[in-house]
């Protein structure tokens, strides 16, 4: 499997601005800049994009070894907060709430664990990872 997304960008790093071009269009021509990165501006930015990335990754694989296990996943909600450091992405925090019929916290903590070492944008991050995770 491969997918693509493409970037434009026009301009000086600072007053340019860009767009951003995802093989789905799900992002089509989307806004991004200096304001949407560093400041409050409209638009996305590529620490966004990854904080969604890992969640995302992170919350299929968690379903995925939680199923493998004979359970049944209900519900798994996961926010996912990149910290950008002096031009270094060095922290993807995440915090995952989930509810699932018949699982003991030791049980879910193990299963966390591993789907937090072994989703594939874990598996490509060069940033510590750290999670929080509660079951209900």
């Amino acid at each position: 499997m491969k997918r693509f997304a493409s970037a434009n960008w026009q301009g000086t790093g600072k007053e340019g601005k860009g767009t951003l071009t995802s093989q789905s269009t799900v992002l089509n021509k989307t806004q991004y800049s200096f304001s949407s990165r560093f400041e409050d501006g409209i638009g996305t930015n590529p620490e966004e994009l990854i904080a969604a990335a890992h969640a995302g990754c992170f919350t299929m694989k968690l379903s995925f070894v939680i199923t493998g296990a004979g359970f049944t996943p209900g519900n798994i909600d996961t926010k996912c907060t990149i910290t950008l450091d002096n031009g270094t992405i060095t922290t993807s925090h995440l915090e995952v709430t989930a509810s699932v019929e018949g699982l003991d916290a030791a049980k879910f903590a193990e299963f966390v664990a591993d789907a937090e070492a072994n989703c594939p944008v874990s598996k490509v991050l060069n940033a510590t990872i750290t999670t929080d995770a509660k079951l209900v």
